[in-house]
């Protein structure tokens, strides 16, 4: 009996950031057996697919002249012909993309249901957080886009510019891999006047955009270097003008700045959208992954005589998500806490122990081991306190409580280990140049030098550095790190306000 046929999502995503993903494109990619995407995705969007699905790299469907057609439906027939939910991610909106058609047809006549989901245009989007308005309300503003990209200059012989440009106020179109100066060229040649104000978008609607504005000739007479990167659109018309006050995309405190982000990956989105919100470019190179202990032994042990403990103590999100998962696993719930005093050390931790539905008894002033230290010293005489931990941790919260008379099991949690390929991420981080280094935890820093070994080391060190608090700038300048940041309080959003307020 042949499987069932699965079904194909041609999804839009935009020209760029991964905020641009429609809610209906999100909730397809979520249930993606395969998903398969061309080199113009941004590849955040790939952690959005559920774990296990095959993901499949193949080609550029938008900028390319050699568009890889015949694999792409190859691979989007075999994979619904098998029962397979398939998602193919498209820059910018599948139905304005070079190769769409083609994969409609043949989806058609293979008989395989597929479902198209809108992007935003890439040029719209460009436009937008470029600040230009491609329509006016006091006037009527007729609008030419191009949507095809050009990859050659012959192109532009199948166009009658002169015709054109007579019909719109405005034009919006995809260089492609055309030489913008050959475009102006023709534009001007084609009836366009020289002095029109045109606006070149590179890396539209990402941290890195970067507009450039002035009149068409100013870029057909442009040396070839000042234009070397292909840019994502080319606006051409009056409305170019209004930029100046309707610019707002890039104007955070932070605009501009290449920030290197080195906490693990499963807690540098939050940070990352945080500093774009920011105008930075945040560049995320994770130098630890959390993983299981080698054994859960003796974690699993104490969970299960919870009810012989008096205390319990949480000092990070990831140990409370490791203590929460072995208590699943044990067949019990967040019930088995009523008679403990919960103890976090600091307001995040609190916040993800009440995604569990448990209040924190008690959180310390001082959102240290040493705030830990400080506030129980003098209550946990004669009790069991229970602290599960990182294979890393300091001794200072057991050896200090034991001393007060406390018998504290401290069972290992998880442990961290350097991500495989992060070497050549931050060392091509830092060859592009960075402005600031961020660390947030000793372990962070640790990593990171091993990483990137002791011959760049002595470079880096003139690099300005953000440390989240006291131990692991203790542990940066060990390595001789130049920190110039450290917030009063040692939690990401204290880390923010001391960026922000260093660059102001």
């Amino acid at each position: 009996m042949s499987p069932k046929v699965g079904k194909v999502y041609l999804i839009g995503v935009g020209p760029g950031s991964q905020d641009l993903l429609t809610v209906k494109g999100l909730a397809c990619l979520q249930q993606a057996s395969v998903v398969i995407y061309d080199d113009g995705v941004n590849p955040d969007l790939l952690d959005k697919a559920p774990f296990g699905a095959d993901v499949i790299g193949i080609g550029s469907s938008q900028i390319s002249d050699d568009c890889p057609q015949q694999d792409i439906l190859s691979l989007l027939k075999a994979h619904a012909l098998s029962g397979k939910t398939v998602v193919c991610l498209t820059y910018g909106d599948p139905l304005t993309s070079v190769c769409a058609g083609l994969e409609t047809s043949s989806l058609v006549q293979a008989a395989i249901s597929f479902e198209v989901v809108p992007g935003v245009t890439p040029g719209f989007a460009a436009a937008t957080y470029a600040g230009i308005p491609l329509s006016r309300t006091d006037r009527l503003s007729p609008l030419g886009l191009m949507t095809g990209p050009l990859n050659s200059a012959a192109d532009l012989d199948q166009i009658d510019l002169n015709h054109l440009m007579k019909g719109v106020a405005s034009l919006v179109l995809y260089p492609g891999f055309v030489k913008l100066d050959k475009i102006a060229h023709r534009l001007i040649a084609g009836g366009c006047d020289a002095e029109t104000p045109a606006a070149v978008i590179f890396n539209a609607t990402l941290p890195e955009q970067n507009v450039f504005t002035g009149a068409l000739k100013a870029i057909a007479d442009a040396p070839p270097e000042q234009f070397s990167k292909t840019p994502t659109v080319l606006i051409v018309g009056e409305i170019v003008n209004l930029r100046p006050e309707q610019s707002w995309y890039g104007r955070g405190p932070l605009s501009g700045r290449k920030i290197l982000i080195t906490r693990a990956a499963t807690e540098a989105d939050r940070f990352a959208h945080a500093l774009a919100d920011l105008g930075a470019v945040p560049i995320v190179c994770p130098t630890i992954a959390i993983v299981p202990p080698p054994d859960f032994a003796e974690l699993d042990a104490a969970v299960a005589e919870l009810d012989r403990f008096d205390y319990l103590i949480l000092t990070s999100a990831n140990a409370v998500n490791a203590f929460f998962e072995r208590l699943k696993l044990s067949g019990r719930d967040s019930r088995t806490l009523c008679n403990l005093c919960v103890v976090a050390v600091g307001p995040k931790t609190a916040e993800r122990l009440d995604m569990f539905g448990i209040k924190a008894d008690l959180v310390p002033a001082d959102y240290r081991a040493e705030g830990v230290v400080t506030l129980l010293k003098g209550l946990v005489t004669g009790k069991r306190v229970l602290y599960p931990k990182a294979a890393r941790a300091r001794d200072l919260i057991p050896r200090a409580l034991t001393a007060s008379g406390a018998e504290v099991v401290q069972p290992l949690a998880y442990a961290s280990e350097a991500p495989p390929g992060t070497a050549e991420g931050l060392i091509q981080a830092l060859e592009s140049g960075l402005d600031l280094l961020t660390f947030s935890a000793s372990s962070t820093v640790s990593n990171f030098v091993e990483l990137i070994g002791a011959n760049r080391l002595k470079d880096v060190c003139k690099l300005p550095v953000a440390s989240i608090g006291p131990l692991t700038t203790k542990t940066c300048q060990k390595f001789g790190l130049n920190v110039v940041i450290e917030p009063q309080d040692s939690t990401l959003e204290g880390l923010i306000d001391a960026i922000v307020e260093y660059y102001s």
